[in-house]
């Protein structure tokens, strides 16, 4: 069997044990739907030795299908038990490294945000949220589907010219209450695109609906359905199956983050949204490696409260749990920084750039030494490297 065929049958068998005994699924978006009947592995001990012989064969046949196994490899391992370094293990699964940013620019990032918000009339402080929905016009949750679907019809033209897509694809747009960080979670296989909305934690707005329209809808799922689409129409060389924990994911989240950047720079409420999630990601960036160098809880939490003062315990009890203790997450969650970070700093470059790294990125799932490639100008993926400064809330 071709090493590429190989690797998903072990994926698509781990995937269904996994996912038979209620634990995330491997696979997040299949590019390849089979309608073949797939049997689950018998442990995860049994797809950790298929992994190591498959990792063997790839180092002699596919250097780029190593770096898939390597992920697939170190994730499971992770979910063995094993808790390697946050760097090493970063590297491993999302292909870049953990290395995070300066103080400063951290800082300046927030002042950038924090500018443009007052714009609105909003003041950086305990009740930003509220100012921020007052401000932007809050939906209701039956209302915001509807105001997803419009928002994505409307801008689906201009992504296309962005990013050069003529996959078509067809979206199911759900509602649950689930125990989890996510608020919108998209999956899918082949063409068939399906968001769920976590009510649990959803709040909606109009400016949100645009926003969710592009990161979700066009960002993920057009995209995901362009990747689907190629592999239809041709025999790729890499693996057909999108999971978080691998190393195309800083290239998925950045983009959609990224997206009203590149698609409707002049919707300055949208942007100011992607500037503030910018900063959010890099303190969250700070959270993620302070936790996993041995800073204590309690000055974990100080520091969330002094650098975002409307976060709430929740909020900061969340970020600290599911990048300490989550072997998914402490891994898939790097990307969200690394990724939006990357791209808004691509949104200044020379368009002639910024045209081939978005075509690129409807056809094939770009790993971070692949965009660095088609950028060689750009910042490190995943930070230049910094110390994390831990800070004290202001006294009231």
């Amino acid at each position: 069997m071709p090493l590429r065929d190989a690797v998903e049958a072990v994926i698509r068998a781990w995937d269904r044990h996994e996912t038979g005994r209620g634990a995330a699924p491997v696979i997040d978006y299949d590019c390849y739907p089979t309608t073949e009947d797939i049997a689950p592995a018998a442990s995860r001990l049994t797809v950790y030795g298929e992994l190591k012989r498959l990792q063997a064969r790839a180092s002699a046949e596919d250097p780029r299908l190593r770096q898939r196994i390597d992920a697939d490899l170190t994730y499971l391992q992770a979910l063995l038990g094993e808790r390697a370094p946050l760097d090493d293990y970063v590297h491993a699964t999302q292909g870049c490294r953990a290395r995070g940013w300066s103080d400063e620019y951290v800082t300046t990032i927030g002042q950038t945000a924090s500018k443009s918000l007052d714009v609105f009339g909003i003041v950086w402080g305990p009740n930003l949220r509220r100012e921020l929905e007052e401000v932007e016009g809050r939906l209701s949750t039956d209302d915001a589907p509807d105001a997803i679907r419009e928002a994505a019809t409307r801008l689906e033209p201009a992504v296309r010219r962005a990013t050069g897509t003529t996959a078509t694809y067809d979206l199911t747009i759900t509602a649950t209450k689930a125990d989890a960080y996510w608020t919108y979670w998209l999956d899918g296989a082949g063409r068939s695109v399906r968001l769920r909305i976590n009510l649990r934690n959803a709040q909606f707005t109009m400016v949100e609906a645009r926003q969710f329209a592009l990161h979700e809808v066009l960002g993920h799922g057009l995209q995901s359905a362009s990747l689907a689409a190629r592999c239809e129409q041709e025999d790729v060389p890499w693996v057909r199956l999108l999971s978080v924990h691998a190393p195309h994911q800083v290239l998925l989240e950045g983009l959609a983050q990224a997206l009203p950047l590149f698609i409707t720079p002049d919707d300055q409420a949208l942007i100011t949204r992607v500037q503030l999630g910018h900063y959010l990601q890099l303190v969250r960036s700070e959270l993620h490696l302070a936790i996993n160098s041995g800073a204590t809880v309690q000055d974990c939490a100080d520091h969330g409260r002094a650098r975002v003062p409307f976060w709430t315990d929740e909020d900061i009890a969340d970020t600290l749990t599911d990048r300490g203790n989550n072997a998914l997450l402490r891994s898939y969650l790097w990307a969200y920084p690394a990724g939006i970070d990357w791209f808004i700093a691509l949104a200044s470059a020379d368009t002639k750039v910024v045209r081939e790294v978005l075509r690129a990125a409807s056809r094939d799932p770009l790993t971070p030494k692949a965009l660095t490639a088609l950028w060689p100008e750009g910042p490190p993926v995943g930070g230049s490297g910094g110390t994390v400064r831990l800070r004290k809330p202001a006294l009231s």
